[in-house]
């Protein structure tokens, strides 16, 4: 609840709203540019550092601080005059994500070993409501209110998350029983995590899901309208249909892998993500919503079962610090796919971009099956 009241009105302050309020005051598109994507920038420099934290200090500590950010930053946007002061106070709003994300995670990973993708395939959806909601709920409110009253408004929305974060207790996971120099633990959870190849295959999948997905995101829609008959309405209901998918699928995506096995329930979200992607220029009209819904049930079989494989494979002690190596990779992915795209399609139109997404996720898929095999053969 908290994790969706939190997205939900941090995402309502994002997009329409946020290029809107640059343009407003007079930034130029760069600057524009560089205000919507600051955030995901912090994220990638700051998740493992304060996964870290996390791990030395326990989860709700700094649950707790992301919240108090969550809740005053709002606030702060109805004083900003420049675009340069925007910059800045996105920048500030960012540590609020980059620290949400990894600990959350590893909270609800800490649990317990059981239906750990389960668990973490519900908590995931969470993300994805919120992310369905958002921009439809930031058109509503501001057809009828200015934009600093909205982001008042998502400060005291915010503030609606301390009720069940209140009622988090610290796990015994989050109490470790030795310390060490805050150097040292650092030290000691960077080198762990660059050496453990599970950090790194969770989130390189990771960062391939959310490359394609943003890059699709980004241009589909102009691939759309560049065909007879093509609709701005086929466009939004394209994305809202890919979310719901994933929303709805998600639960079976972590029962999936709860009962064969997480590489089982990646491998057929590779796959099925494949197909999806692959199929964009074959289908025309209403039919373009089959790749939708083949995407969003991807998404949801792939998502929970990485995590879980991550969680289980991760040393004691360092789940956060794995949970936030894995959130930087994904924020990766989600700004170089719009970029690759982008520079992909000066040179190629939108058939060999879109086909050659599909076949580096269809790579990805035989790759995680080779080495499954190869793990089960060494066991």
């Amino acid at each position: 609840m908290a994790d969706l009241i939190l997205r939900w009105a941090y995402q309502v302050g994002k997009t329409p709203l946020l290029p809107l309020l640059a343009a407003a005051l007079g930034a130029a598109e760069v600057m524009t540019g560089l205000v919507v994507a600051v955030s995901t920038f912090t994220g990638i420099i700051l998740k493992p550092v304060f996964g870290i934290l996390s791990d030395r200090n326990g989860r709700r500590i700094w649950l707790l601080l992301a919240l108090a950010l969550f809740i005053i930053l709002p606030f702060l946007y109805r004083f900003v005059e420049t675009p340069e002061q925007l910059f800045a106070l996105r920048l500030i709003h960012g540590l609020a994500t980059a620290i949400f994300g990894p600990v959350s995670l590893s909270y609800v990973a800490d649990i317990g070993n059981q239906d750990r993708a389960s668990r973490l395939a519900i908590f995931g959806m969470a993300r994805s409501t919120a992310a369905l909601l958002a921009p439809l709920s930031a058109g509503y409110i501001l057809t009828y209110y200015p934009i600093e009253t909205v982001f008042t408004a998502i400060g005291f929305l915010s503030l609606i998350a301390a009720f069940p974060l209140l009622m988090l207790s610290e796990s015994a996971a989050d109490k470790p029983t030795t310390k060490t120099s805050l150097t040292s633990h650092f030290g000691a959870a960077i080198k762990l995590s660059v050496a453990t190849p599970a950090i790194w295959l969770a989130g390189m999948l990771e960062l391939i899901v959310y490359l394609v997905t943003y890059a699709v995101r980004a241009f589909l829609p102009l691939f759309i309208l560049s065909h007879d008959g093509g609709t701005i309405l086929q466009a939004g209901l394209f994305f809202s249909l890919q979310e719901a998918a994933n929303i709805a699928l998600r639960p079976i995506g972590g029962w999936f892998a709860d009962r064969k096995s997480n590489g089982a329930a990646i491998q057929l979200g590779l796959l099925l993500l494949a197909v999806g992607v692959s199929l964009l220029t074959s289908l025309s009209g209403w039919l373009i919503l089959i790749s939708a819904i083949l995407i969003g049930f991807g998404q949801a079989m792939i998502l929970p079962a990485s995590l879980a494989f991550l969680a289980g494979a991760n040393k004691p002690g360092h789940l956060g610090a794995g949970m936030g190596f894995y959130g930087a990779l994904r924020n990766v992915g989600k700004v170089s796919g719009p970029v690759i795209a982008g520079i992909l399609l000066t040179n190629f139109d939108f058939t060999v971009v879109f086909t050659g997404f599909a076949v580096v996720v269809g790579g990805a898929a035989i790759i995680a099956a080779i080495s499954q095999r190869g793990a089960v053969r060494r066991n």
